[in-house]
């Protein structure tokens, strides 16, 4: 999601369609409510659900076909969610209203996150469950 700038990257936003698509093929509903940082990745077919507002801080990474939502019709659960910087979502995994998931954290594929998550910690599982922390010394492995 950048540009080459001589020998530095430059980080450049989403740009929208009529549908809130972006050319990157995830899409924003109320992307009026998305706060987006610098230098985030997300996957293909992941549908961002903004009505009550969504905060994705720098270096977050979300895999494919994830679903972030901040309101849910069902059972009228609604509030912002907020993922810190340097997080990392596995594909397919659902984040429900309200969460937040610490800086660091690292949550597994096909996971179900309806709680808030601490910071640097492994969380996988439906509904997504503590695994382990991570020792921030070395790279995170699960």
């Amino acid at each position: 999601m950048g540009k080459e700038s001589g020998k530095e990257r430059e980080w450049v936003g989403p740009k929208y369609d009529e549908r809130g698509l972006t050319q990157w093929y995830w899409r924003v509903l109320y992307p009026e409510n998305l706060v987006l940082g610098r230098n985030v990745q997300i996957g293909s077919f992941t549908v961002i659900d903004a009505m009550k507002g969504v905060r994705i801080d720098d270096n977050v990474r979300i895999g494919f076909g994830c679903t972030i939502i901040s309101y849910s019709s069902i059972d009228e659960k609604e509030g912002k969610v907020v993922l810190e910087k340097d997080c990392k979502v596995g594909s397919n995994t659902v984040i429900m209203p309200g969460v937040r998931i610490g800086s660091g954290t690292i949550v597994g594929a096909n996971s179900f996150v309806n709680r808030d998550i601490p910071p640097n910690e492994i969380w996988v599982g439906t509904p997504a469950r503590f695994l382990k922390r991570i020792d921030r010394k070395g790279p995170a492995q699960i």
